[in-house]
C-alpha cells in the first residue's frame, strides 16, 4: 500500500516490460497518475468551498489545461459560464483524461510540468509498504493509474488430450490445435532438450510412431492394444516428401534396403 494507506490494486513484474517493448503502458500509467492527482486537487477547491472558490476553481483548470496543451485554455474555460465550468470541474474531480497520439504526443519537458504540477516525484515512483509486515520496500516503486483488461483465456477452454487422431495429407504428422483436435507440437528446440539430455528412444519414439511413420504407428497400436512388446519403427513420411521434393529438382533419388548381407 501507498503512504496514505491506499493499496495498490494490481502488481506486475517489470521483466515483462522490456521483452514486449510496450513502453506505451509506463507513459500510460504516469500520466494515469498525473491526471488522478490532478483532479484530487480539483476536489479539494470543490469541497472546501472557501470565499472566491469557482474564481479559484477556473484559475486551477486554466492552469492544467495550459501546461497540457489540451486547448486555447485561457479562452475557452474563461468564456465558460459558472454553470458549464462547475459541469466540467465535476468531471474533472474523478481524474482529468488525457489523449496523447503516438510518437508526437506529450514531450519530456511538458511531463516535467504535469509532475510539478500534481506534486509527484520526477522519476514517478513512491515508496510502497509491504501489507503483510508493515514495513517499508527496499526500492521505490513505479506506481500509476492504467486500463486493464481481461482477456478471455480460461483453463477450462485450453485443456485438451489425444492419442490418436487426425493426420496431415502431405505429411501424415497430426495436425495442430485444440479445435482440430490436434496432437502437441514437438519442435526443434523440444528436440534439442531430448538430445541434450541423451534421450534416444525417447526421441526416436517422438519422430516415427507418435508422428509421421504411418505403418510404425499402425503396428505400435496394434501391440499396445494386444498387450505385445512395440515393434522396431520404420521410415517416416517425411523422408518420403523429402525425396520427392528432390525428385521435383530432377534429383533422381532412390532409396535401397539393405539386406543381411549387408548388401
Amino acid at each position: 500500500y501507498l503512504p496514505s494507506g491506499q493499496p495498490v490494486d494490481i502488481v506486475l513484474n517489470p521483466l515483462g516490460v522490456p521483452s514486449r517493448m510496450n513502453i506505451g503502458q509506463i507513459l500510460e500509467s504516469h500520466l494515469g497518475l498525473v491526471g488522478y492527482r490532478l483532479g484530487e486537487q480539483i476536489n479539494q477547491i470543490f469541497q472546501e468551498k472557501k470565499g472566491e472558490w469557482v474564481k479559484e476553481l477556473r484559475a486551477k483548470m486554466i492552469e492544467i489545461a495550459s501546461a497540457s496543451k489540451f486547448m486555447d485554455a485561457k479562452k475557452t474555460l474563461g468564456k465558460m459560464s459558472d454553470e458549464q465550468l462547475l459541469d466540467y470541474a465535476r468531471d474533472w474531480a474523478n481524474g482529468v483524461k488525457f489523449a496523447t497520439p503516438i510518437f508526437e504526443g506529450v514531450s519530456v519537458d511538458e511531463l516535467m510540468k504535469l509532475f510539478e504540477l500534481a506534486k509527484i516525484d520526477m522519476d514517478g515512483k513512491t515508496e510502497l509498504y509491504d501489507g503483510r509486515t508493515g514495513s517499508k520496500i527496499k526500492e521505490r516503486v513505479n506506481v500509476g493509474c492504467m486500463y486493464m483488461l481481461k482477456l478471455h483465456h480460461l483453463v477450462d477452454e485450453k485443456v485438451h488430450a489425444r492419442s490418436t487422431g487426425p493426420y496431415s495429407l502431405v505429411t501424415q504428422q497430426p495436425v495442430g490445435g485444440k479445435a482440430l483436435f490436434g496432437g502437441q507440437r514437438f519442435g526443434e528446440m523440444e528436440v534439442w532438450a531430448l538430445e541434450a539430455y541423451g534421450a534416444a528412444h525417447t526421441l526416436r519414439e517422438m519422430l516415427t510412431v507418435k508422428s509421421d511413420d504411418v505403418e510404425g504407428r499402425l503396428s505400435a497400436y496394434k501391440a499396445l492394444t494386444r498387450g505385445e512388446n512395440v515393434p522396431e519403427t520404420g521410415i517416416p513420411e517425411t523422408f518420403f516428401v523429402l525425396t520427392n521434393e528432390l525428385k521435383s529438382l530432377a534429383l533422381d533419388v532412390e532409396i535401397y534396403d539393405e539386406d543381411e548381407n549387408n548388401e
